[in-house]
Formats: structure tokens, sequence, C-alpha cells
């Protein structure tokens, strides 16, 4: 028999991870683990933070010794690309990118959202040839993070607002996944890489044919496709493409739907898709992002003048001027030229000023524009700790701009609900 203090413990455990889905708590979870690496990073017992960060463990044999910061943003963060490969395979089967004329809005913005920050960095800094190679950098959006911004902000917003922003940062995080597999690899190594993709047609085949099977006994699901993705994950990594490539594919092999759809039992459960984001949606927001936000955030300044050297170094001007400013410049054209072009409208619960306020968001590059940053300056560098302070700061002002705006927007929305 189960006794009294188990079902009180199995009971929080439910509660703490229900908390955990909820996207503003995994925002502030995120904010908060960089500010403690950034205090860290920059007390007297910085040693302690950098010597943790680099602390190697691991297997040599499988080129698979890494410090604990390789271990966060290969490893761990492969968890959080698990969830937007689930999240992408979702919207292009049952979601809003299933639908053309639905689809095409947000997807342009997003498209308008990379290309503009791209080539605002590159025209600051064309006399800066050596810098040029973290192009990418303001490219990203971090879903977790803009979402979290707007959840705390916006209860009132459109719900329009919210399915707009969603599928624009899916859409960017699919162009930042492509960018990363293909412009920051160095190398390629073919035999495990085809042996990766072996790997993952497994998992794939597995998850497809056992769906059901997986979804009702999560157990088997840890026991089974874990090790099997663990493979796969680690070949990735030693055929020299990123490993967090491996979690987007495995994510994109999850079944959305039921194999027999049209039985009136299935109609109404979650597809194994939905299973497995519930499932790991706690574990990613709650620890596997804030890990490597923790170890990537960490950069030492050097006091005020460390911070007044970084500020107004033209890598952060760029980087800076690239989110909060071609972000927002970009969606929005974008978006108006697709209106004009199709001769299709915004939709009617929307405005362009609330459009101004989700471009604003989508400039809080944070989570993958560190992982670029990582990908694109050698750790230690100075370059390397420009960009993740030009990150910082640009995320942080973009919050506040979208704050500031869509709180207004809001306390609009609420009085004409009340009205």
């Amino acid at each position: 028999m189960t006794s009294a203090s188990e079902h009180v413990e199995t009971g929080n455990r439910r509660t703490f991870a229900m908390v955990l889905r909820n996207e503003a708590v995994g925002g502030l979870i995120l904010a908060a683990a960089a500010v403690v690496a950034l205090v860290w990073a920059n007390s007297p017992a910085a040693g302690s933070y950098f010597a943790l960060r680099d602390f190697e463990l691991g297997y040599e044999p499988w080129h698979l010794r890494l410090s604990l910061g390789a271990w966060a943003a290969d490893g761990l963060l492969a968890i959080f690309f698990f969830l937007v490969g689930l999240e992408l395979k979702r919207e292009f089967v049952t979601g809003d990118l299933r639908r053309f004329r639905t689809a095409v809005m947000p997807i342009a913005a997003a498209t308008g959202g990379v290309i503009v920050p791209a080539v605002i960095f590159v025209v600051l800094l064309r006399q800066h040839s050596e810098l040029l190679q973290g192009w990418a950098i303001p490219t990203a959006t971090d879903i977790a993070f803009a979402v979290a911004v707007l959840a705390i902000v916006g209860s009132h917003l459109p719900p329009a607002l919210r399915i707009f922003l969603l599928t624009l940062a899916v859409v960017d995080d699919l162009i930042a996944i492509s960018i990363i597999a293909v412009f920051y690899t160095d190398h390629i190594a073919v035999v495990p890489l085809v042996l990766a993709f072996v790997t993952i047609a497994v998992y794939g085949v597995i998850a497809q044919r056992y769906r059901k099977f997986l979804g009702l006994r999560p157990l088997t699901a840890w026991l089974i496709l874990l090790p099997i993705g663990a493979v796969a994950w680690a070949l990735m990594h030693a055929s020299g493409i990123h490993a967090t490539i491996a979690g987007v594919l495995l994510g994109f092999t999850i079944p959305v739907l039921h194999h027999r759809a049209n039985r009136v039992s299935d109609r109404h459960q979650p597809g194994l898709s939905e299973e497995f984001e519930h499932r790991f949606r706690p574990l990613s927001a709650g620890f596997a992002v804030p890990v490597f936000a923790f170890f990537a955030a960490g950069v030492s300044v050097g006091g005020a003048e460390g911070v007044a050297e970084a500020l107004t170094h033209p890598l952060t001007f760029a980087i800076i001027a690239a989110l909060v400013l071609g972000k927002p410049l970009g969606i929005v054209t974008t978006t108006w030229v697709m209106t004009k072009v199709l001769r299709t409208p915004l939709d009617p619960s929307m405005r362009w000023i609330d459009m101004i306020g989700i471009g604003l968001l989508a400039g809080i590059g944070f989570t993958v524009s560190l992982l670029v940053a990582e990908l694109s300056f050698e750790p230690g560098s100075p370059a390397h700790d420009y960009a993740k302070v030009a990150i910082l700061s640009a995320s942080l002002i973009a919050a506040l701009l979208a704050s500031v705006l869509l709180g207004i927007r809001n306390r609009r929305y609420r009085a004409l609900t009340h009205a």
C-alpha cells in the first residue's frame, strides 16, 4: 500500500512540474540563472565560477571529454531543441503552419526578422572583417524568454498576438538551426554522420510503431528511447555537426497524431508528441536551459571600466542595434509588405502597434544567440565576452521596451473588455 507521505511527495512533484510548465516561471528561472552567473563571474570568487565552467569530464576515446560549459551547450541544450523539434512537427502537422494562408504571414515576418538584423550587423561591422563571423548572433529569438514576457504583461492581449509570436519564434528557431548546421560546421565526419541518421531512423520507427505503448508507459520511453537518443546525439557530436541538431531531428520523428485517429477513444487523447512535450518541458525549463544560461552568461567585464569598454565596442553596438532595432524593423516591415502583396489584412483583433511590440519581443535573443556566440568566437577572447555582454544587454533592453509598450496595450484591451 502507498503511504500518505508517498502520496504527498508524488503530489508535490506533480505540482512542481506543473509550475515549471508555466511560461512565465520558465523565463524567470532562465533570467535568474543568467544574473547569478554574471554576478558570480564579476565577484571576488570569480575564479571558482570559471574553474567550475571549465572543469572537464567524459570519455576521451569517444571525443566526449568536455568542459561543463560545453556539456551544457552541446548536451543539455539538445533537450531544449528536442522540444523545439516536437513543437515544429506539431505546427506543421496540426498547427498554424499546416495552412499556407495562415502561416505565410508569420513565416515571412520571421524571415524578415532574420535577414534585416544580419544585414545591419554586417553593415555596421563592414570595416571589422574579423568580427563578421558573428553575423548570425542577432538572427535568433528566444522562444522561452519572449513568451514568458508576453505571459507576464499580456493577460488581456488578443490570443492572435500570442499565436503570431509562437509561430514566428518557431520558424525563427528553424532558420537558426539551419544556420548553425550549414555555417557553423567546420568539418564533417561522414561515417558518424551516417550512423547518426540511421540511429535517428531507428528511434523514429520505434516511436511510430509503439506510440500508444510509449504514451501509456512513461518509464518505457526513458528506458528505450533515451539510450537510443543519447547514441544519436554522441554520433552527431562526433560527426562535427553541432549536436543540438540531433535533438531537433529526434523531435521530428515523434508522431503527432494517433495511428487510429478514427477511434472515438483516441480522438480526444493527446498524441505522443504532446505527451513528450508535457513530460520534458519541466526538465528543459527548470534545468537544461537555466544551466546552459548559467554557464554561457558568465562573463567577466572587469568593473566599470570593463563595462564601458564592452558597451562602446563596435561588436556590442552592432549586436544591440541588430536585435533591438533590426528585429522589429524586419518583422513589421515584412508583415506590412505581405499584407499589401497578398491583400490580406492583419487579424481584426490586432493593431500595428501590437506588431511593434511583438517585434521588440523577438529582439530577445538570449539562448540561441548565446549559443551562436559560443560557436562564432574563441571562448575567452575579447570578442567572445563582448558578444555575450551585447546579447544580455540587447535582450534586457528589448524585454523592457516590449514590456512597456505591450503593458500599455494590455491596459487598453482590458479597458475595452470591461467597457
